[in-house]
């Protein structure tokens, strides 16, 4: 069972739900939030939907394609939705009020989360800047740049100084269409990075783009303390025991199927909603394996048509539910590329846009190129926030 705020407040998503609970339009023009209760079986749906209903509150019910299972969407606001948990609760549902609860908690208090990286908390009451350095030939933005090693660390000492709180480390391109390549080349390109920036800037955090244990092991050895892996664990199980073993934070990032397939023709009913029920799915399996720190990417540009990723970013508040901090990756994205008839080289105007609306909608990990830009984002988004702040 899978919980989440909907905001169906914009017309596309209120006439999709619309179509499958029978929503009255008169719902529409009130302005109500919605939370929607997936996989619940027969029985218990039945059950809860009285106990709304009774309470006079606004509950429909669809059949999911199971046939065993059913879903609910209530509509209301948060007080309403927390009251609801709370009455859920008094009627024996413990495991159904107090899930409900939490979500709701997760979205209100999303800034008031916190995660631990490298023996720091970072607060989501501000936004962090990690700066892409890909150690790769063949990267859709900067392949083959960075593959000498005093190139690659000039960059990273360059956005360290710049302002990037952490750099991500890449040696195996996921662009669309790439091969993967072996363990061995993987840390061949990324060991003697790590290495010199450590060396340079021992209080930097890191962080190892990565799919396989043994690239994460030897780099968690060295120093790095995230794990940042595309596939969220799925590719190679076996990075989510190293990861637990050094109490690193990771990264679970949504990916269907593979970098080579990916973009073969996606399909999503919902991109939010199937992307969030997958994300929740891999946040279950680390939390059993026993990782504590988690952020969450919904994978902008991995196996998205383009109408989906400008849906994940409007909806981008959503993901608040699942209690993570979100990261985006929208830098250079050829989705940008393709709205605006623009070459990889001409995407930083829109790439700063996009992280500027990344950051309102609740981003609080923005991964990019140009750190520089995205700095001057995250200050005047503070500034907008708090202009009691500035003396001038």
């Amino acid at each position: 069972m899978n919980i989440q705020i909907i905001n169906i407040s914009f017309p596309e998503v209120f006439q999709r739900y619309s179509r499958k609970y029978n929503i009255f339009r008169e719902f529409y023009e009130f302005g109500l939030s919605a939370l929607e209760l997936r996989n619940i079986s027969n029985e218990n749906a039945g059950d809860i939907h009285k106990i709304i209903l009774e309470k006079k509150e606004i509950c429909y019910k669809a059949k999911n394609g199971s046939g065993e299972f059913s879903d609910l969407l209530v509509l209301g606001n948060l007080s309403s939705f927390k009251q609801l948990a709370k009455e859920i609760l008094a009627r024996g549902k413990e495991d159904l009020g107090y899930k409900i609860s939490s979500v709701l908690r997760n979205y209100s208090d999303y800034d008031q989360l916190s995660i631990s990286i490298g023996g720091k908390d970072y607060k989501l009451t501000d936004n962090y800047i990690i700066g892409i350095l890909n150690v790769t030939p063949d990267s859709f933005s900067d392949g083959g740049k960075y593959l000498n090693p005093e190139q690659a660390l000039n960059h990273a000492y360059q956005m360290i100084n710049e302002g990037a709180d952490f750099i991500d480390i890449g040696g195996e391109s996921s662009r669309p269409g790439s091969d993967p390549v072996s363990a061995e080349v993987e840390l061949q390109r990324v060991i003697p990075i790590i290495e010199g920036i450590k060396k340079q800037f021992p209080k930097i955090n890191l962080s190892v783009d990565t799919t396989k244990h043994e690239v994460a092991s030897e780099a968690l050895r060295k120093g790095v303390s995230i794990i940042n892996d595309i596939s969220g664990g799925n590719f190679d199980p076996k990075i989510l025991e190293v990861t637990k073993k050094y109490n690193a934070a990771f990264v679970i990032m949504h990916l269907p199927g593979t970098p080579k397939d990916m973009q073969q023709n996606p399909h999503y009913d919902d991109v939010v909603t199937e992307v969030y029920d997958n994300l929740q799915d891999k946040i279950n399996r680390a939390k059993k394996t026993g990782i504590k720190n988690i952020l969450v990417d919904p994978g902008i540009g991995f196996g998205k048509r383009v109408k989906d990723n400008f849906e994940l970013i409007k909806r981008l508040d959503e993901f608040k539910c699942l209690g993570m901090p979100v990261l985006i990756g929208i830098s250079r994205k050829s989705f940008l590329g393709k709205t605006l008839n623009l070459n990889v080289d001409e995407r930083e105007s829109a790439t700063l846009i996009s992280e500027t609306l990344s950051i309102k909608k609740g981003a609080r990990f923005i991964r990019t190129h140009n750190c520089k830009n995205a700095v001057q984002a995250k200050q005047l988004f503070k500034y907008f926030n708090n202009p009691d702040e500035i003396n001038v």
